[in-house]
């Protein structure tokens, strides 16, 4: 399954659980598993609201899609 988000990297960074996210955010844990293992992915509105509970840039939130050289 390819990566879309960061959303698990960026809890880790600040030391944060799914289970927080999903309590702050008044969703189902089940879903914020799904969304941190990339099995499915919020909506954009969803992602901007992610962003703010976070305080990142939604671009934080991503996977490039930009190629190294």
């Amino acid at each position: 399954m390819k990566e879309i988000n960061r959303l698990k990297n960026v809890l880790a960074e600040q030391k944060r659980t799914g289970k927080w996210l999903a309590e702050v955010m008044g969703k189902n844990e089940a879903t914020v598993s799904r969304w941190c293992s990339n099995a499915a992915q919020p909506t954009v509105r969803i992602f901007v609201q992610i962003a703010e509970v976070l305080n990142v840039d939604v671009r934080e939130l991503f996977v490039s899609t930009k190629k190294r050289v």
